[in-house]
Formats: structure tokens, C-alpha cells, sequence
């Protein structure tokens, strides 16, 4: 039996496989070679495929919660518990830093510390191998969004007053 997340998850993917339905009528590209249904398909299919991730989860997990059926915890994967509220307050504080440093730091910097500071307030690191996988995380993440904004779509990012990058 679904779950309210496998509820959710057939609900997006009907949603998402419907309006990839509707991107069908979408007028070809004229000029470029990636007309105007290009993004939205991409969008809708990453959509489609996380909801069928969401269901196929809710799936297992109630499957784990059926008595007489024995599924192992994977290792490594923590029971569920409370919600932690500070961490979720801790995280959109830190993305609204992130917004107020963008004009000052520029995208580059900005993004940079922002996926530094992120993952060490999920999770402290606790070895110089954690802390320098944090780093090349961050360097990897903004780099990726670097190329993929300015190098592929070709969209000026902010740059900082204080550092101009």
C-alpha cells in the first residue's frame, strides 16, 4: 500500500508525463538547432524520473513495514527520528546569506562558500580526508555551474562588487 510520499510521487509523475505529453505541440526551432520544447523536456523527464524514484522508495519501505517481511537496513543509512528543526533553520539562513552575498561577492565566491559552509552544517567533518573531499565538493559544484551557465547557456552570472569574478 502507498504512502503519502508514493501518493505524491504518482501524482507528480502523472503531472509530469502529461505535460511532457504537451510539449509535443511546441513549435520546432527555427534558426538553433534547441528549439523551445528542448528545456522543458529535460525538466519534465528529471521530474518524471525522481517521481518514479518516490514511489518505487515508498514502495520498498512499505514493503519493509509489512509484518512477516524481513528487509534489511542498508548499512550506513540511519533510522528515521525527530525532526531536526535547527538544521532546517541553519540551512535557510545560510541560503539567505548566499542571496545577500551574491551582489558583493560575486556568483563564483558566493557559490563557492555556500556549498562549503552547507555541507559542514549537515555534517561536521570529522577527518582531514572529510574535510578535504568538503572542498573539492565545493570547488566541483561551482565549477559545474560555471560551465553550465556561462559556457553551455551562455548567461552572464553576477559578478561581486568587492571581488569583480
Amino acid at each position: 500500500m502507498l504512502g503519502r510520499n508514493g501518493i505524491a510521487g504518482l501524482a507528480c509523475l502523472a503531472i509530469s508525463v502529461w505535460l511532457l505529453l504537451l510539449t509535443r505541440g511546441l513549435p520546432p526551432a527555427a534558426m538553433v538547432p534547441i528549439g523551445p520544447a528542448f528545456y522543458p523536456r529535460v525538466v519534465l523527464s528529471l521530474m518524471a524520473f525522481l517521481s518514479a524514484l518516490l514511489v518505487t522508495l515508498d514502495l520498498i519501505e512499505a514493503r519493509r513495514q509489512r509484518p512477516g517481511v524481513a528487509v534489511e537496513q542498508p548499512a550506513g543509512v540511519p533510522e528515521p527520528g525527530r525532526p531536526n528543526y535547527a538544521l532546517v533553520l541553519a540551512t535557510f539562513a545560510e541560503f539567505f546569506v548566499y542571496i545577500l552575498a551574491l551582489p558583493e561577492l560575486g556568483f563564483r565566491v558566493s557559490t563557492l562558500l555556500f556549498a562549503f559552509g552547507l555541507q559542514i552544517t549537515l555534517q561536521w567533518p570529522a577527518s582531514w580526508k572529510r574535510w578535504l573531499l568538503v572542498l573539492v565538493v565545493a570547488i566541483g559544484t561551482t565549477a559545474a555551474c560555471v560551465l553550465a551557465f556561462e559556457r553551455y547557456l551562455l548567461i552572464l552570472l553576477p559578478r561581486g562588487n568587492w571581488t569583480g569574478m
